[in-house]
């Protein structure tokens, strides 16, 4: 339960670092076009990471690392490509491109709304198309996340709704629920190659998308900014979409993908705590109640327990871990017995009741 208590955490964090960006985001598109920025942002994530990853690299070479004994992180297998092409293609081209169509004809008010559908949309694809279990306890407490993230949204609760939804539904209200649903999908393929190195996957993801929405920007005429713009909106999108991701991605493999959507989905309300930090009002009362709805959702989830008789089929992946009831295994290389440590490896079949979450050890059926 302690390290199911400290992924929770891990997943509050990754939706505080991505909710932050927005009200900077708001700061920065005066100076940097819609496309422009999404290019910076997932080129910041995608630079930064790859930064890290060297200095992991060097570090581990030259022995300062604790694991510099250790074998390296394996490659994506050939397998697993296909999912993260696809997680790429939905969350970091079509989405943001779907997203900026919709918002030239949309409502601000109104495109806030249905962002709330990725949280949804997330679950649903989840619990539908991959099977991953969930009771009503789960089910409501991600309505009444989602609830509250309704409720901020709402015209009137805060300064960035600049028009209401009584204006009715604009066409392009139907491009930023393809966006929200381009990042549902994004959520579960990632959920597929969560076992490798989150910080791969991040990366990767950036790395691709930064430059083809950049390309997409200044195809539609968009201008290099200034540096000082550019660089502040790499360094947004370091934290905001490439430390957060390989947060997420973590949270993936220990929760599965509803719950991790779930957690995630808290992410507007520390946007729009910056916000009010930023440009001080006082929040109106939709705000607090939206705050007591998203703690009570989080709350049902943090007090889930799932608890059966459960059978695991053979498995091999490559992953952090320590030795616990599910890794009973022995090593074809020379190991002190430091832990975590990151290997491949194989799962025998196994039969056994606990309390579990649906991670990568738990995916089975119900």
């Amino acid at each position: 339960m302690k390290s199911h208590r400290h992924t929770i955490f891990t997943t509050l964090l990754a939706a505080a670092l991505f909710g932050i960006t927005t009200p900077l985001a708001k700061a920065l598109l005066g100076s940097v076009s819609p496309f422009m920025l999404a290019g910076l942002f997932y080129l910041g994530s995608g630079s930064g990471l790859a930064f890290v990853l060297l200095l992991r690299r060097l570090s581990t070479h030259r022995g300062d690392s604790p694991a510099a004994h250790e074998p390296a992180h394996d490659p994506l297998r050939l397998a697993e490509l296909p999912w993260l092409a696809g997680a790429i293609a939905a969350g970091g081209v079509a989405a943001p491109a779907l997203l900026m169509l919709g918002l030239n004809t949309t409502p601000a008010a109104t495109s806030a709304l249905l962002l709330n559908l990725e949280g949804v949309l997330t679950a649903l694809i989840a619990w539908v198309c991959f099977r991953e279990n969930f009771d009503a306890q789960i089910a409501l407490g991600m309505l009444a996340i989602v609830a509250g993230g309704v409720l901020l949204s709402w015209p009137g609760t805060h300064a960035g709704a600049v028009s209401g939804v009584a204006s009715g539904i604009a066409p392009g209200a139907l491009l930023v629920a393809l966006a929200c649903l381009c990042w549902a999908i994004d959520n579960n393929l990632t959920r597929k190659v969560s076992t490798n190195d989150a910080m791969v996957v991040a990366c990767t993801k950036g790395l691709v998308a930064g430059p083809v929405n950049i390309g997409i920007a200044l195809a539609a005429g968009a201008h290099w900014p200034a540096w000082q713009a550019a660089g502040g909106a790499m360094a947004v999108g370091f934290a905001g979409y490439g430390v957060s991701l390989v947060l997420f991605v973590v949270s993936l493999r220990h929760l599965g993908t509803a719950r991790t959507g779930a957690y995630f989905s808290v992410a507007p309300l520390f946007g729009v705590a910056l916000s009010l930090l930023l440009w001080p009002e006082r929040p109106a009362l939709a705000f607090w109640l939206a705050l007591a709805l998203m703690a009570f959702g989080v709350w049902l989830h943090v007090r889930e327990r799932h608890d059966h008789t459960h059978t695991h089929e053979p498995l091999e992946h490559t992953h952090a871990h320590r030795h616990d009831e599910h890794h009973q295994h022995e090593h074809d290389f020379a190991w002190d017995g430091s832990e975590p440590h990151t290997h491949a490896h194989r799962h025998a079949p196994i039969t056994h009741s606990h309390a579990h979450y649906p991670d990568v050890h738990h995916r089975h059926a119900h």
